[in-house]
């Protein structure tokens, strides 16, 4: 198998005042919380958002190891909709010292391109900073951080800056060159 080198870029927000809003979409966008722990759903929605991008890491995952992660304290994931349909989600995952990592981020391919992106990582990263006051066992959060790379989609560094996040380290590393897995075996992205 092939290797290509794969840039990742990690960028960090130390204070809720670095947030930047973005405009509000047009049409009926809601942000909601998925508060019942399902790996169907979080498996549809990484395998969605992910599958014309490379996400691979988790689709080996079972179940239960699903399961596992999203019943552990303070795993949150928020899901915008547009018109009744998923559109895109935002995964919270508390680290220890007050750090939140935004471990997912993305839209669905039907719904790039119209502003419902910039939205929903406002109102996520805000989600992130106030995530110790839906957890109170959890520390105040004192940073939100996340990473990006060279494989996500072509806006997303410019998504995430423009939302104030500043980067703190880049790193570049040979990864194995597979192909983009579509949201499902077989699928052909549009």
């Amino acid at each position: 198998m092939s290797s290509v080198p794969v840039t990742t870029w990690s960028l960090e927000q130390t204070s809720p005042g670095d947030l930047l809003p973005a405009a509000m979409p047009e049409g009926d966008v809601r942000i909601v919380r998925a508060e019942v722990p399902s790996p169907e759903f979080s498996r549809f929605l990484y395998a969605s958002v992910g599958g014309d991008i490379r996400w691979t890491d988790r689709l080996g995952w079972t179940y239960a190891r699903w399961q596992e992660y999203l019943d552990r304290p303070g795993v949150e994931t928020w899901v915008a909709y547009d018109r009744g349909t998923p559109a895109g989600f935002v995964e919270l995952e508390p680290q220890d010292e007050g750090m939140v990592e935004i471990v997912y981020f993305g839209l669905l391919p039907a719904f790039r391109g119209r502003r419902i992106g910039g939205h929903l990582l406002a109102y996520g990263t805000a989600r992130a900073w106030d995530l110790a006051e839906r957890w109170p066992q959890r520390t105040p959060t004192k940073r939100v951080w996340l990473h990006t790379c060279s494989k996500d989609g072509e806006f997303a560094m410019d998504n995430y800056r423009r939302r104030g996040f500043k980067l703190f380290d880049t790193k570049v590393e040979l990864e194995p060159d597979v192909a983009a897995p579509g949201p499902w075996p077989g699928a052909h992205p549009a």
